[in-house]
């Protein structure tokens, strides 16, 4: 099972872009921030939703490229 993982891992590396990659960093950082935010109590929820946000939009066209290629899919 783990190596089915590792495997899907190492296909989506080779079939992505450095745009890929860029959407990864920037949905773990919203990640961290949603989960580490340190602001005063008045800017939390702020932080928070646009953190969720751009998690969100993040997110989304990740999962979509990894389900394509895991299912043999993958399209550019």
């Amino acid at each position: 099972m783990i190596n089915k993982f590792l495997d899907l891992g190492n296909r989506y590396a080779k079939e992505s872009s450095w745009k890929d990659f860029a959407l990864t960093k920037l949905c773990l950082f919203a990640m961290g921030l949603m989960v580490g935010t340190q602001v005063p109590d008045r800017y939390k929820k702020p932080v928070i939703g646009t953190a969720a946000g751009m998690f969100v939009l993040t997110y989304i066209p990740l999962m979509v490229k990894v389900c394509r290629i895991a299912l043999g899919r993958d399209k550019k």
